[in-house]
């Protein structure tokens, strides 16, 4: 029998009648034909839904009936169409199969697709490493007999030697034994400033080597590198989120036994078969299926409108229970690339435009992402022309040189001032440590002489996020921090948009962390990410939120929802969507149930018939499609003007603030 159900399922899956728009359009001019009979027919036309919508519905109720005892929706469907034909009904067999495979279709465009981002994060793992073998053992001096080989990633060692070129991904984790670089870490930690690596520092699989060659030895490799876990983490989590399930096959069982149970008691005390076959008919939850998909492809479409793309069917269910909003900090609150928020010329003879524009150009030359950060501020403000700069040098790990007007500059960290021996006094340093504490880059400047000043680069904030926390928070919900930044840097931004709640240090697995423990505390959690290393934080989330903009592809496969513009500003009327949309899921249930009830009523008593009870039970499946359908143009009206009432000065310059933007 068994088998015989498999053969059926996959005649279904072939002949493609499952949920099928055409066949759904064809029904539909069928049952229309079938009410006007513009002409005699050799047969009732609502044959035709029958054959097109009703059969694979009955097929799916055998199937779930012999497979898995699953008793569903479906099969108190079928069992009203075979009664139906059997007492010559064949438009209530139509029509009713026809409204049941209209809400399966519009269940069917709200079901998650086959997502990639596994895929893309395999195809970002390096595939081919450089393996150095020494031709005279570990003898420095012999360097001319050592050997270079191009092997796969995979067959990599632990302990052997390897070199990474300028532009490569590191292909394993390890620590350099030669040379200096600046690496893009961002893979793995969101961090927006890339970092300098000397020899005994460590490096990690699948992040960038910006410039600079090096060596490094292999310390974890294949499963253990920490690309290979990232993937593991991720697998993991897309496996242990949970499907919200239909509330018509969540109460299948009951609604076919007392279905079934009306039907019989009614057709033994009143002996008319034309009754009990109503209350089948009247009984089918048609609207029942169509209250949940029908609300949630409105609010899909009221999202859309939003710049919301929602990639999984139950994601707005699921965000409406959300009690704590996580928040990664690079490209989600902050803008996420450098911007020169200060130039000091600590020497008279420089003022700060002029101090600038030396850097500026000293730095034009230069492959560090710092020095092209201070070369785009400075051509975007344009207050000065750069000068023209000869005899450029890179210092990996320290910073550049370049002589212009005949005297050489600077530009570097500190480590290149204690290579030349130009000293920074205490005054310049307490200024300094100002902005260290709050997270920024310093770039230091000097000439042939001494330090002539300093600039700073920091990671700036979104204009929005700030009304977006404090909007959020009045929707109820806790907002946190979860960023791979050091903690003066996520302390600083916290600080600024009032969240409380700050975790810095983040690796992947630590937000994933982070995110069970919530959880763990009866607290749904949302998670709003961009880069990567979000990935299987945004996949273990109850809802994942990706900026579509500046996130990474990956980041986007691996949430439930995409934010196409990047306007964070529109999170809280997601978040009261989601609310609304619940609120529109369960007056819909609760109106279908009671017309259900109240039809069975007049059903048993004889006052509706098979045709007309059909109707009256399709004219309360109108009426929750219109209801959901309300949902299109909501917006967040009455909230609007309750927080203008509480703060009408904060609204204002909110309101302001978004025009703007």
């Amino acid at each position: 029998m068994k088998q015989f159900a498999e053969k059926l399922e996959n005649l279904l899956e072939i002949g493609g009648v499952k949920k099928d728009i055409t066949f759904l359009v064809i029904s539909g001019t069928a049952l229309l034909t079938s009410i006007l009979r513009p002409a005699p027919l050799p047969f009732d036309p609502a044959w035709i839904a029958i054959f097109l919508c009703g059969i694979p519905i009955i097929l799916e109720a055998v199937i779930g009936l012999v497979t898995e005892f699953d008793i569903k929706a479906d099969v108190l469907v079928s069992f009203a169409l075979i009664a139906s034909v059997c007492i010559g009904e064949q438009f209530a067999a139509g029509e009713v199969a026809f409204i049941m495979q209209l809400g399966g279709l519009l269940e069917e465009l709200t079901v998650a697709k086959a997502r990639a981002g596994i895929e893309k994060l395999v195809h970002l793992t390096p595939q081919t490493a450089r393996v150095i073998h020494f031709g005279g053992g570990n003898d420095p001096k012999k360097e001319k007999d050592d050997k270079e080989t191009v092997i796969p990633a995979e067959e990599v060692w632990v302990g052997d030697i390897l070199r990474v070129l300028p532009g490569e991904t590191i292909p394993v984790d390890g620590i350099i034994t030669a040379g200096e670089t600046c690496v893009n870490q961002a893979v793995m930690t969101g961090e927006s400033l890339p970092v300098d690596k000397k020899p005994g520092d460590q490096v990690s699989s699948g992040t960038v080597n910006q410039f600079g060659v090096f060596e490094m030895r292999a310390a974890k490799v294949g499963k253990d590198s920490s690309i290979q876990r990232m993937i593991q983490l991720v697998q993991s989590a897309d496996a242990g989120k949970a499907k919200i399930v239909g509330i018509a096959d969540r109460w299948a069982t009951w609604i076919v036994v007392i279905a079934l149970t009306a039907a019989l008691l009614t057709w033994l005390f009143t002996g008319e078969i034309i009754r009990a076959v109503t209350i089948l008919v009247v009984f089918c939850p048609c609207s029942l299926v169509l209250a949940t998909p029908t609300a949630i492809m409105a609010a899909i479409g009221n999202g859309t409108k939003h710049g919301f793309l929602v990639r999984e069917g139950d994601a707005l269910e699921r965000l409406a229970t959300v009690k704590t909003i996580a928040f990664d900090k690079t490209g989600t609150l902050t803008c996420g690339m450098p911007e020169v928020t200060a130039v000091k010329s600590i020497d008279s003879a420089y003022s700060d435009d002029l101090l600038y524009a030396y850097t500026a150009s000293v730095e034009q030359y230069s492959e560090h992402p710092l020095g092209k950060a201070i070369t785009r501020c400075f051509r975007e403000k344009r207050t000065l022309e750069l000068f023209p700069a000869e005899q450029f040098h890179m210092l990996p790990g320290r910073g550049v040189s370049a002589t212009i007007e005949g005297k050489t500059f600077w530009a570097g960290n500190e480590k290149l001032l204690s290579g030349h021996r130009f000293s920074i006094s205490e005054d310049v340093r307490k200024e300094i440590l100002g902005y260290t504490e709050k997270g920024s880059t310093i770039i230091y400047i000097a000439d042939d002489n001494h330090l002539i000043g300093y600039i700073v680069l920091s990671d700036t904030i979104r204009k929005e996020s700030r009304q977006m926390i404090s909007d959020l928070e009045r929707l109820g919900v806790t907002p946190v921090l979860l960023t791979g930044d050091h903690e003066n840097a996520a302390t600083s931004i916290a600080g600024q948009l009032k969240v409380k709640e700050v975790h810095a240090n983040c690796l992947p697995e630590d937000k994933l962390t982070w995110i069970k423990q919530y959880q763990q505390q009866d607290s749904p959690v949302c998670m709003v990410g961009d880069g990567i290393n979000d990935a299987p934080a945004l996949k273990t989330a109850d809802v994942g939120i990706a900026m579509g903009c500046v996130g990474s592809d990956i980041a986007v496969d691996a949430a439930d929802i995409a934010l196409i513009d990047d306007e964070v500003k529109e999170l809280p009327h997601l978040l009261a969507l989601s609310h609304r949309m619940m609120t529109t899921i369960k007056f819909n249930l609760s109106f279908s149930m009671g017309l259900n009830f109240l039809a069975i009523i007049l059903a048993i008593t004889g006052i509706l018939e098979p045709v007309v009870g059909a109707l009256v039970h399709n004219a309360g499946s109108v009426f929750v499609i219109i209801n959901s359908a309300m949902l299109l143009t909501w917006h967040q009206k009455a909230s609007a003007a309750t927080m203008e009432n509480k703060n009408p000065g904060q609204t204002q310059s909110a309101g302001k603030q978004t025009q703007t933007a």
